[in-house]
């Protein structure tokens, strides 16, 4: 069976993190795309992994820290983190993040 190309918002399941919750929205071998819903105050926690990951600011305020450089980004902002570096998010109030990751994050699966 194919894999979707297409994906409506009750698709995927979520996945309940301290602080927020994780679904994978759609998926491929060489690309993933998932969606992060923090509550204030939620933290991504600082690390790193092989995947290029770049992320679009949907909703809320978060401190985004990549590489030791830390950016205040609001709804409408986005960021590339770079295979390898360390980086995580802390969020000023209820936000949500959409992510990409290439290739895909298996260990999301």
């Amino acid at each position: 069976m194919p894999a979707p190309i297409f994906a409506q918002p009750s698709d995927g399941t979520i996945v309940q993190l301290a602080g927020s919750t994780r679904r994978v929205i759609l998926e491929l071998p060489e690309l993933m795309l998932v969606e992060f819903v923090f509550e204030k105050g939620g933290v991504g926690a600082l690390h790193s992994h092989p995947h290029v990951q770049s992320s679009y600011v949907a909703e809320g305020v978060f401190d985004v820290t990549i590489d030791g450089v830390t950016q205040r980004l609001a709804a409408g902002g986005a960021y590339i983190v770079p295979s390898g570096l360390v980086h995580g998010v802390v969020a000023l109030e209820p936000g949500r993040l959409i992510d990409s990751f290439t290739p895909r994050r298996d260990d999301f699966l």
